[in-house]
């Protein structure tokens, strides 16, 4: 059996297997037969003795034999690239101090009816439930979004700037080449409370920018679009609101496939008529049809359209857009973004502004099969999410925005370039080690008053006097 197909049908046992379990704890909730429960946990447990026949394969099945490997989608991290993870948290954490943010921790799973509904159809299908334990049924926390919306309800919070790196778990196919994984960190810089209009959007963009900066990664481009003009362009060719999200995915899709392919998908698919799949395209598509205009001519040219322009929603998304570009010019970061009007991440919960921050060379040495770059896709990305909090407690519902960065994309891309850079990596803080090199020869140093210095990279030795030890070394250390 090949890797793909048993990874196939590996994913189709962990769904069976996930959608009896629900059935089964239905079943015990409802004070159903016990033979029939028993019948459903006896097929439940058998599908799971092959899953766990095809992730051991023939060696799990001798006795006192077990694979060693980690579970799919995730990863040991060595003492290099420990390095280079404390690295990159510390210019983000460093960041989010330096905007005033403090931190806080949440559970690293959450009551099932917490989670459930906050993510949306495909967000759901990725959680990762656990067993009935004690009577709550639980699961693991798929972002810090919704337990950070949690924690502010159910402590009355109307205030708050907060940032959370944590880990987080996602039921999702993974692509670990590109950083794509089943546990992983996110690291989260959020505002919450009332503000004048788009101030808390415009620091979340500074932040991404000045975090993607210091990290050095290269050219980066940060996408921003708005809910409201996304609603407006739907209205226009008359979507209705139960397609919207199912549609919303299909336009996200722009950026990895092109429009031919994505149009048969939004007719075929998500039902719209080859007449709206078109007036659509021309609508999400106008900065790629328009590629010399910058972004207030976007905005500016796409108000011309008279339906656009007659659509209160798309009106006012335009105009909080133009408010957001302003300020992004005063904190200096206007040439990083780029408004995009295809960009439709995150609907489920996203009222307002969203962004998201790509590296288009995403992998430096790693080339596709056509001698492409290989990119991974977003590094962070946010927006205003001001229902959230009101989902769980509806009279103290709090406005909120922020972003979120994927720390394991941007350590897959921090990998790459030291491999194709072959830099050398520090896994230890120790500059200066005092060691006797051989037998009796600290003794004569000491008669001699002096020491030897030597530098382990290039081997290179210098003997210095030991009153001019502490500034020698002082002035070595800072080269």
């Amino acid at each position: 059996m090949s890797a793909a197909v048993a990874d196939s049908q590996l994913e189709t046992l962990r769904d069976e297997i996930k959608q009896q379990g629900d059935e089964i704890r239905l079943l015990k909730a409802n004070n159903a037969d016990k033979d029939l429960i028993k019948e459903k946990v006896a097929a439940m447990n058998a599908k799971k003795a092959l899953q766990k026949k095809l992730e051991g394969g023939d060696e799990a099945e001798k006795p006192g034999k077990f694979v060693l490997k980690c579970p799919k989608g995730t990863r040991d991290y060595g003492a290099k690239a420990m390095a280079v993870r404390e690295s990159v948290l510390k210019i983000m954490t460093d960041t989010f101090k330096r905007h005033g943010a403090e931190t806080i921790e949440t559970p690293v799973f959450e009551l099932r009816d917490v989670l459930l509904g906050k993510y949306g159809e495909e967000g759901g299908k990725l959680v990762y439930d656990l067993q009935d334990q004690g009577g709550e049924l639980l699961s693991m926390r798929y972002d810090l979004t919704v337990p950070f919306a949690r924690f502010l309800a159910m402590n009355k919070v109307s205030a708050m700037k907060r940032y959370h790196i944590a880990r987080v778990y996602r039921r999702d196919q993974p692509v670990m080449t590109r950083g794509r994984y089943r546990e992983f960190y996110q690291c989260d810089f959020d505002i919450a409370g009332t503000y004048d209009s788009m101030i808390p959007e415009a620091e979340c963009l500074k932040i991404m920018d000045e975090v993607l900066d210091a990290l050095d990664l290269g050219e980066y481009t940060i996408k921003l679009n708005h809910r409201l003009m996304l609603d407006g362009m739907f209205a226009v060719i008359g979507s209705d609101d139960s397609q919207f999200k199912s549609v919303c995915a299909s336009v996200d899709k722009l950026d990895k496939e092109p429009w031919e392919k994505v149009e048969k998908e939004l007719i075929n698919e998500r039902g719209l008529t080859p007449d709206a799949a078109a007036r659509l395209g021309s609508f999400v598509r106008f900065r790629e049809l328009n590629p010399d205009l910058d972004n207030v001519a976007v905005l500016d040219q796409m108000m011309l359209i008279p339906e656009l322009a007659a659509n209160a929603k798309f009106k006012k998304g335009v105009e909080e857009i133009k408010l957001l570009l302003t300020y992004c010019t005063a904190f200096g970061v206007s040439n990083a973004v780029r408004v995009e009007p295809s960009l439709a991440r995150g609907l489920d919960y996203y009222t307002g502004s969203i962004y998201e921050a790509v590296i288009p060379n995403g992998l430096p040495g790693v080339a596709d099969d056509e001698g492409q770059p290989v990119g991974v896709g977003s590094v962070a990305g946010g927006g205003r999410y001001d229902g959230l909090v009101g989902m769980f407690a509806a009279k103290a519902n709090v406005p909120c925005c922020g972003v979120s960065f994927g720390i394991e994309r941007l350590f897959a891309i921090i990998e790459a370039k030291n491999t194709a850079e072959q830099a050398a990596i520090r896994t230890s803080s120790t500059q200066v080690f005092v060691a006797s090199a051989q037998k009796n020869l600290l003794q004569q140093e000491l008669k001699d008053g002096v020491v030897k210095l030597r530098n382990t990279q290039s081997r290179e030795e210098t003997t210095v006097k030991l009153d001019e030890l502490e500034s020698t070394l002082t002035r070595m250390l800072a080269a």
